[in-house]
């Protein structure tokens, strides 16, 4: 098996302080989580940025606050949020966080319910942000929320939007999206093209469960606040690097060892942090 990548989502744009008093908010705060994920051993950082009442934004400053305090105390990955729950399909500020020249960024390649949210992706709007992820030279994670989006994604590839290996990022138990099953897990790594990467997140109590099965299939995991914001039932998690750490001891123990950053760089096909600034 490769060594395995470990993503931590610090904050998300869902989770807020009433289901954890713990969630970083600010430039400072997921600064922070985010380095101290990285020396629990994540190699991913996944962020969102929020205003500081909590709310979800937009704003290229804040991106770049956060982006700038990361990389200069860290190697890790920094993998930016493009997704946008109950904005237009085409609304052009959810690729603000590209200015900030990201390794990664979420690519959604459909829409869908949640709850009584709707996250939009219309057919030309995800076609005009694979353009702009190409044009800010940042590595798309295709997020499946369901399993319909595999076969989208799969079209933007042929149209030659989306370069090869692919890498997917699997979410599961979402509400209105693929229950966390271990055959609905299966069957997605199934339905992907053989040369492709792939993560799996659970949402909720399926974080663990989730997690665990990808460490055995051979994949990829992400774990973090934006996803659970418990440690263990009915105990919060105190930080996202409580959370990262469990899972290295459990990878640790089942004998697959843990990619660094510039690994999971090689893993990937990222170009590194270097190579990227040179590019820009």
């Amino acid at each position: 098996m490769q060594k395995l990548i470990i993503t931590a989502a610090v904050t998300g744009g869902v989770t807020t302080r009433s289901n954890n008093p713990n969630l970083p908010i600010t430039p400072g705060e997921i600064i922070q989580a985010a380095l101290d994920c990285w020396n629990a051993g994540a190699s991913i950082v996944h962020i969102h940025a929020r205003e500081n009442d909590g709310s979800p934004s937009q704003r290229p400053e804040l991106y770049q606050e956060i982006m700038g305090g990361i990389r200069s105390h860290s190697d890790v990955i920094v993998n930016m949020t493009t997704t946008g729950w109950g904005q237009s399909g085409q609304d052009e500020s959810r690729w603000n966080s590209l200015l900030c020249r990201p390794d990664m960024a979420t690519f959604t390649p459909g829409s869908m319910n949640r709850k009584n949210g709707v996250m939009i992706n219309s057919p030309s709007f995800v076609r005009t942000l694979a353009k702009k992820i190409k044009e800010y030279h940042a590595k798309p994670e295709i997020e499946i929320f369901d399993s319909g989006m595999v076969g989208q994604a799969l079209k933007i590839q042929r149209e030659g939007l989306l370069d090869d290996p692919l890498h997917f990022q699997f979410i599961l138990g979402i509400d209105g999206g693929i229950a966390a099953t271990s055959k609905n897990l299966i069957n997605l790594i199934d339905s992907i093209p053989k040369d492709s990467t792939w993560s799996v997140a659970g949402i909720g109590k399926s974080q663990l469960p989730m997690n665990l099965l990808g460490i055995q299939l051979g994949g990829h995991i992400r774990t973090g606040f934006e996803d659970n914001v418990y440690y263990r039932y009915k105990e919060l998690a105190l930080t996202n690097a409580q959370l990262v750490d469990r899972l290295v001891n459990y990878s640790l123990d089942l004998g697959r060892e843990i990619a660094t950053p510039q690994e999971a760089r090689s893993l990937l096909s990222i170009a590194t942090q270097h190579e990227t600034v040179n590019e820009h």
